[in-house]
């Protein structure tokens, strides 16, 4: 072994070992917004059938904290954004959720760390941005006072907190965020030892510009691409690499050069809606297995402008659940159908041999969709809440409903799924642009199949 890269691994061993909980084990996230999922002893078996040593859940709901008791497994649990508010000016309400929350689980459950709110600068709400660290403040100070003093306390941020992410020596927190609550942010994480948390996912910016940014690189399963950042001269062979470098750079610009980062969130969705590029089982199974080889990876591999340091992370997400809003990906990031069937073999420990993984199907959205796409009545949607998302599809203006209303060539009165269709697919048309979806809480499909119907021509929307 070389001096340089044996210097490299002391260095890692040492700093792992001063930082205590810090490893190379990777969780997953436990979200339950779905109707079909598994109980929640089940789920947690599930997980530690994963092989994952890390769990994240949404909230601090007490049945799942009694699920996982004796578990071993390292927990983060949240504070709503919501009471955030609250919270950051008054220490009893603080203390009042962390004894409520917290001292009746521990030592039972292994809590780690507390995470105050939820991608909380990615929100419109002023309030709650200049809320969150006197929150964290108010939260540590109850957990110190209860004597927990093993329990970090962060709040997961997401990609939109920089203001410019490339090159990664460039990278730069939004100003508006900067001094006002970054600064202050990072001198709590500094001097408490605590983690940047980061929701990173590298399918996001490769979808929005899949022409500049290749797929391989993405997946991180890249062989002959790589990018030397101008201003540092390191070299990158994928963009998961180039994100969390950003945030370094980012932290180092405002005097913060050595906090640790954590991926409290990352993976790729296995599906989505048909104008969706690249969300396929092939490619979330290639990137959460590469992933997971990097992260597990002995000794440490870190980041080009943090070699060998230790990243822990949780892969999002354990379940597919199909009560998400959003896009259809939104819905399709679990490691487990509801049912709790792998979706593909995955192992978290990554110790399982690359030959024993099955073959995957082929994807074939790699490349965009070009054609027509409509947005229709799903056939499993509940017919009794059509009504009132028909109502609310029409309600938006704009002459959306006109042909169904009575006297046009496509009203239909015996037919209320002809009628929801048209309304849903009139709306989507009109209003994608400006964030519209083909979604209404579950009840609406795409579907490349025109359902229009004798002299009424349903609108879609051309790729």
């Amino acid at each position: 072994m070389g001096l340089l890269a044996l210097l490299l691994l002391c260095l890692s061993l040492l700093f792992s070992l001063s930082s205590g909980e810090i490893s190379q084990t990777l969780g997953v996230c436990y979200g339950t917004l779905g109707n079909n999922l598994q109980s929640l002893s089940k789920s947690v078996q599930l997980i530690k059938g994963l092989n994952a040593k890390r769990v994240k859940i949404y909230n601090a709901d007490p049945e799942i904290l009694e699920a996982l008791k004796g578990t071993n497994l390292q927990v983060s649990i949240m504070v709503p954004n919501e009471l955030l508010s609250n919270i950051s000016k008054n220490q009893t309400l603080a203390d009042v959720w962390v004894r409520s929350n917290v001292a009746p689980f521990i030592p039972a459950v292994k809590i780690q760390y507390l995470l105050v709110g939820n991608e909380i600068l990615s929100s419109s709400d002023e309030v709650t941005h200049i809320s969150l660290v006197p929150a964290m403040h108010r939260i540590r100070a109850s957990v110190k006072a209860m004597g927990f003093k093993k329990i970090k306390i962060g709040t997961p941020l997401s990609m939109d907190v920089l203001e410019s992410s490339f090159p990664p020596s460039n990278g730069t927190f939004r100003a508006e965020f900067s001094g006002r609550i970054m600064k202050p942010l990072l001198q709590f994480l500094n001097r408490t030892k605590s983690f940047f948390f980061l929701d990173v996912y590298t399918f996001f910016p490769w979808a929005s510009d899949p022409v500049n940014i290749k797929l391989e690189y993405a997946l991180m399963s890249a062989t002959n691409i790589t990018y030397i950042d101008p201003g540092t001269g390191l070299t990158y062979t994928n963009l998961l690499d180039q994100m969390l470098d950003a945030v370094v750079y980012a932290m180092k610009r405002v005097g913060f050069p050595d906090i640790r980062l954590f991926i409290a969130e990352t993976g790729w969705p296995n599906g989505g809606d048909i104008d969706q590029i690249g969300a396929n089982i092939y490619n979330s199974a290639t990137f959460n297995r590469n992933i997971i080889k990097k992260l597990t990876a002995k000794p440490a591999v870190g980041t080009p402008a943090r070699p060998g340091i230790a990243l822990p992370a949780n892969i999002f997400a354990l379940y597919n659940e199909n009560k998400k809003t959003g896009p259809g990906t939104e819905r399709h990031f679990g490691l487990l159908y509801p049912n709790g069937s792998n979706i593909y073999p995955i192992d978290l420990s990554g110790k399982m041999p690359e030959s024993e993984y099955q073959l995957l199907p082929m994807p074939t959205n790699n490349e965009p969709y070009k054609g027509k796409i409509w947005c229709v009545v799903a056939e499993d949607a509940n017919r009794t809440d059509l009504g009132s998302a028909l109502g609310y599809a029409c309600g938006q203006g704009n002459g959306t409903c006109d042909p169904i209303r009575p006297g046009g060539k496509c009203y239909r009165p015996n037919s209320l799924v002809r009628l929801a269709s048209y309304a849903f697919s009139s709306y989507w048309a009109q209003f994608r642009k400006v964030g519209g979806t083909c979604y209404f809480n579950g009840l609406a499909v795409q579907t490349t199949k025109d359902p229009s119907y004798g002299s009424c021509k349903v609108p879609s929307i051309t790729l």
